[in-house]
């Protein structure tokens, strides 16, 4: 079983950013195979959209570090552990300018990042960056193109209807090869066929406490993707799963571990990531969960 965890990043843990290096390198230190970060632009005050289908954005949004940064400093204080970020909102940024940012982490961690890629649900963060928010399945796959281009071919261009980068020169090539895994998110049907037509991982999510029927509909979900993959000419082992655990705040560790365990055994998939946003208000109550989640899973 391989065990990831979220980076201190969102709400009350970051304010304590200053702990996220060492944070990083003592769970490496436990056996952590994977550390992650989110992504949050904005919390609108009053939102066109609500967080999963309310009308408000819950208060722990209100206060996010930029992922980048933080996967940074994480690549910085560790060696082995895999980064990875789940999801970066891929239509907000320019091209070039997300190449750029995922290839420095790439290079700084000597070939740990794993891409993950997804298109949002909030129109006003897509305001707040200037980008359309219609079209935004379409700009991802523009999006996902473009990377491609930067970092397999020098010199580099794209054109495309939603963005386009101009041919310019590339020579810094990721350590991995052709490029980093990029994963997808999604559950939708057209999110399921871009996975299986174009995904190295998917990564789909699942609310804690669990329930074995919530593994039986991953599973439903997975054979899409493995069917979209099929017609595209591609082999469905190749994609990678990697399921995020939403961990409610008072939930036990028992009840943690159950879900991951119940899920790995109804799907298949070994590879969880335990987010521990709503865990606690400190980076003290988040690590000690990590390190005892670490040590029942050995």
């Amino acid at each position: 079983m391989k065990i990831g965890f979220s980076l201190p990043q969102i709400g009350a843990q970051a304010h304590q950013g200053a702990g996220i290096a060492e944070y990083a390198a003592e769970l490496e230190r436990a056996g952590a195979h994977s550390l992650w970060v989110a992504e949050r632009l904005i919390a609108a005050t009053n939102p066109k959209i609500g967080y999963g289908g309310s009308s408000t954005i819950p208060a722990v949004f209100n206060s996010v570090l930029d992922p980048f940064v933080v996967l940074g400093l994480a690549a910085a204080a560790t060696k082995r552990v895999r980064l990875g970020t789940n999801v970066l909102i891929a239509p907000l940024y320019k091209p070039a300018m997300l190449a750029r940012s995922l290839n420095t982490l790439e290079v700084a961690s000597n070939g740990r990042l794993d891409a993950g890629l997804g298109i949002g649900w909030s129109p006003d963060e897509y305001e707040a960056a200037g980008v359309p928010f219609s079209q935004r399945g379409a700009r991802l796959d523009e999006m996902i193109d473009a990377l491609k281009a930067i970092w397999t071919t020098d010199p580099a261009s794209y054109t495309g209807k939603y963005v386009s980068v101009p041919e310019h020169r590339s020579e810094l090539k990721s350590v991995q090869r052709p490029h980093p895994p990029i994963h997808l998110s999604g559950s939708a049907p057209a999110a399921l066929a871009r996975i299986g037509r174009r995904a190295d991982g998917w990564l789909p999510m699942l609310s804690e406490p669990g329930q074995p029927e919530t593994g039986t509909h991953l599973v439903q979900l997975r054979t899409e993707i493995d069917r979209a993959a099929e017609e595209a000419g591609r082999d469905p082992a190749s994609i990678a799963t990697v399921v995020r655990v939403n961990v409610a705040r008072g939930t036990s560790e028992d009840d943690i571990l159950a879900t991951v365990e119940t899920t790995a055994k109804v799907t298949g998939f070994d590879h969880f990531l335990i987010e521990l946003l709503q865990v606690g208000d400190d980076l003290e109550t988040m690590t000690g969960i990590a390190l005892r989640l670490l040590q029942r899973c050995e």
